[in-house]
């Protein structure tokens, strides 16, 4: 008896051995091509994140008098109590107008080499600039932001604030760097998969571990790699199969509409992956509302494998992994409109 417990002994600790030295060549590998989520917002050239300016960019995220009807603000495409973006395949706009495409999430963007599914923004600040002009999204003008927000003495002198030592802070391009550096905060550390890539190996379990493994020797690392996994460069929707145009509009040519160029046709940012679990529906065009159905999808357009079913739930269950803190946002208080605010404009046109 007491030499068959001491068999079992040594058998499970030659297994709790053996899957540590499997989970550590893991973790090397991992860190080879993955970073952590840091714990502070990381430095922005050219936009230094003070306080006063992080705040003023908060009021204005959630300001929804930027739109011309008073009703739409940067939260309510990118809620960041719904995973940074509005759970719709996709957004709705000004005079109830479907968008082209679906709203990527705001969390963690500031780590994305350029915004929006083509790329045609640089940064934050550029993309903050381009939904407030948008006739599908929130239909107002650069003069009409300037004077809603001048209309306002809290926001006049807020922008003093965030903006010291300019002449005329009240500017669309001030609007569009504070809230550049307010989503710049939005960013969520301590996922699982961070601590495990910090030296955490009882962080991920058994099948989450072989998702990680299968991520990366499937090929899927090809493109979603670093900080974000993905969001660092562009690849064709369907590199080895298309999906049928459900998945991938055919009047959607993507990074096309950008370039011009005939080989960035269906070409889009690849997507990243951070929170991936909260951020249904799936792709540019929101048409997949499973995460296991997108796994599956992108292994056979993407890599040009079928995936079996346990691949599919072991991968799964690592991307939901990269589910990191949430950062808890309390509403701002938003300053009264005055006699000089511009009025809002019905958002059904008139019959």
């Amino acid at each position: 008896m007491k030499r068959h417990t001491l068999k079992l002994a040594i058998a499970v600790s030659l297994s709790i051995t053996a899957g540590t030295a499997i989970a550590a060549d893991l973790q090397d590998r991992a860190r080879e091509m993955f970073s952590a989520i840091p714990q502070y917002p990381p430095v922005i050239d050219g936009n230094e994140l003070t306080e006063a300016k992080v705040e003023l960019g908060k009021m204005l995220f959630f300001e929804p008098r930027l739109s011309a009807s008073h009703l739409i603000s940067c939260n309510t495409c990118h809620n960041v109590g719904m995973g940074g973006h509005d759970y719709l395949p996709v957004s709705i706009g000004h005079g109830w107008q479907k968008g082209p495409r679906n709203s990527p999430t705001v969390f963690n963007a500031v780590f994305n080499a350029a915004q929006f599914w083509d790329g045609r923004a640089a940064d934050l600040a550029e993309q903050a600039k381009g939904p407030v002009q948008a006739g599908v999204e929130m239909s107002s003008t650069p003069e009409r932001v300037v004077k809603t927000l001048s209309s306002m003495p809290a926001y006049v002198e807020k922008f003093g604030q965030a903006f010291p030592g300019e002449d005329d802070p009240v500017t669309f391009n001030n609007m569009a760097v504070a809230i550049e550096a307010y989503e710049a905060t939005l960013i969520t550390p301590d996922a699982d998969f961070d601590k495990f890539l910090r030296g955490d190996k009882t962080a991920l379990n058994k099948q989450e571990q072989e998702g990680l493994a299968l991520f990366m020797d499937k090929g899927c690392v090809a493109c979603h790699a670093g900080v974000n996994l993905g969001g660092q460069a562009y690849y064709p929707f369907g590199l080895v199969t298309k999906p049928g145009a459900d998945i991938l509009p055919t009047g959607d040519k993507g990074r096309f509409a950008v370039t011009s160029t005939a080989s960035d046709e269906y070409v889009f940012r690849a997507s990243p992956l951070r929170n991936i679990e909260l951020t249904a529906p799936y792709f540019h065009s929101g048409a997949v509302w499973s995460l296991e159905e997108a796994v599956a999808v992108m292994g056979t357009a993407q890599l040009g494998a079928e995936l079996n079913d346990g691949e599919v739930k072991s991968i799964t269950a690592f991307l939901k992994t990269l589910t990191g803190k949430i950062p808890e946002v309390r509403y701002p208080e938003l300053p009264p409109s005055t006699d000089d605010t511009p009025k809002p404009e019905s958002m059904v046109a008139p019959q």
